[in-house]
């Protein structure tokens, strides 16, 4: 096994690593974003040519192998066939975005509104209404909203897990292929399988689908989770079925070369408080997530990873009795939850994969003295006894200054001693 491999697998069991792992580009909640990228390819010399974004809906970029490289990743990232606009990361295609070059799936179709704004549509298909909004100048899509009208006597749960379907040859063959080459790599291996989330806020507006059925309002979703319990629960019921007998053919079909897998990534947590209490995590989505979590540690090695933004101090406890090894993207910037208290109270039950580093302040608007300065004080905090990967806290946005994430790799290798 490499050593950047073992760096992770004892991170992930509370050893101590020889170094601090890092993480980006593993996950859509862990990754750069294209401008990023472009810039940092720039800055370490490497060969000039246009990103890939693999997930357009953020604007997410690819990290090649060589920028790897430059950065020390340790991790790499398998990814479902579809976006989340429903198309498939292939047939790659040039495209103008604010001035730089980059590169999109064959299907990422868009047209200009008459105020600027770029429309992204479901699978690709420009007949159907737009699935996504860009801003003019903006630097990521939004969800359109297309909901119907909500009709109580008609609303049926199976509407809501039309993104949740078993796995098909053509996605199945997909990941082993993916899992197969990252395997090659040398480097711990995170998977992002479909059908395995519950709830997942992202996909509530079926921006995936031309027709969607059933609640597709973000707003109205939450609002579900409080008046119709009863449907959110036939609809978790539906997806959780789903999901272990698409994990089994999974497993069955790649075993444990992945080692880790991202199961969800609901936010249960506000900037101040949280989006639900803790009594109605636990009577509503607790059930599910342990029934896959208990599932994944029974028949594979795998550690499972929960993200959730805000201040989820208050949630800790029960996503650990759920099952969930990873807490990501431990948002330190949150109310209650301070860095130091989340080692001392959960360092030995969770990883926490995340946290390196703010960026919604210190990176994208602080000095690289601040930046490394906070760095180092986050790695002291999480990184003894293990139970910690580095990432930031969520993607680096658009309009990051370069040097500042240069600050921050060269931080982590300083904390490494690897200068």
């Amino acid at each position: 096994m490499s050593k950047r491999r073992q760096r992770v697998i004892d991170a992930l069991n509370h050893r101590q690593p020889d170094r601090v792992p890092v993480d980006f580009g593993g996950t859509a909640v862990t990754g750069m974003h294209v401008t990023c990228l472009a810039a940092l390819r720039e800055y370490y010399g490497l060969e000039k040519r246009p990103v890939r974004i693999h997930e357009p809906y953020q604007m997410l970029g690819m990290i090649d192998e060589d920028l790897r490289e430059a950065l020390g990743i340790d991790i790499i990232g398998v990814f479902p066939r579809n976006t989340m606009f429903g198309f498939p990361t292939e047939n790659w295609k040039c495209w103008k975005f604010n001035d730089l070059d980059v590169l999109v799936p064959g299907d990422f179709n868009v047209s200009i509104d008459a105020s600027g704004d770029t429309l992204i549509y479901p699978e690709g298909d420009m007949t159907v209404a737009p699935s996504g909004r860009m801003p003019s100048g903006g630097y990521f899509f939004d969800s359109v909203v297309r909901q119907e009208p909500l009709d109580e006597k008609r609303l049926n749960p199976e509407d809501n897990m039309e993104e949740f379907t078993f796995i098909t040859d053509q996605e199945l063959g997909h990941f082993v292929r993916s899992v197969e080459a990252a395997a090659t790599s040398g480097l711990a291996v995170i998977a992002t399988f479909g059908g395995t989330a519950f709830g997942d806020i992202a996909l509530v507006p079926g921006m995936n689908l031309k027709h969607p059925r059933g609640i597709r309002d973000i707003t109205e979703w939450y609002v579900s989770t409080s008046t119709r319990q009863d449907y959110i629960h036939k609809v978790f019921q539906g997806q959780c079925e789903i999901a272990i007998k698409n994990l089994e053919r999974i497993h069955s079909a790649i075993g444990n070369s992945v080692d880790a897998v991202f199961i969800c990534g609901t936010d249960f947590g506000t900037q101040t408080s949280t989006f639900c209490s803790v009594s109605t995590f636990r009577s509503l989505y607790f059930p599910y997530y342990k029934q896959v979590n208990d599932w994944i540690h029974a028949h594979t090695t795998w550690k499972t990873f929960k993200h959730s933004c805000g201040s989820v101090i208050r949630f800790i406890p029960s996503f650990i009795e759920a099952g969930f090894d990873i807490l990501n993207p431990v948002q330190c910037s949150a109310a209650g939850m301070d860095p130091r208290t989340l080692k001392e109270t959960f360092g030995d039950q969770v990883v926490f994969w995340g946290g390196g580093v703010d960026t919604q302040k210190t990176l994208p608007f602080g000095t690289a003295a601040e930046v490394r300065e906070q760095v180092l004080r986050r790695c002291e905090i999480f990184a003894s006894d293990g139970g910690f990967v580095f990432n930031s806290i969520h993607n680096a946005q658009a309009g990051t200054p370069v040097e500042n994430i240069v600050a921050m790799f060269q931080a982590i290798r300083e904390f490494n001693g690897t200068l």
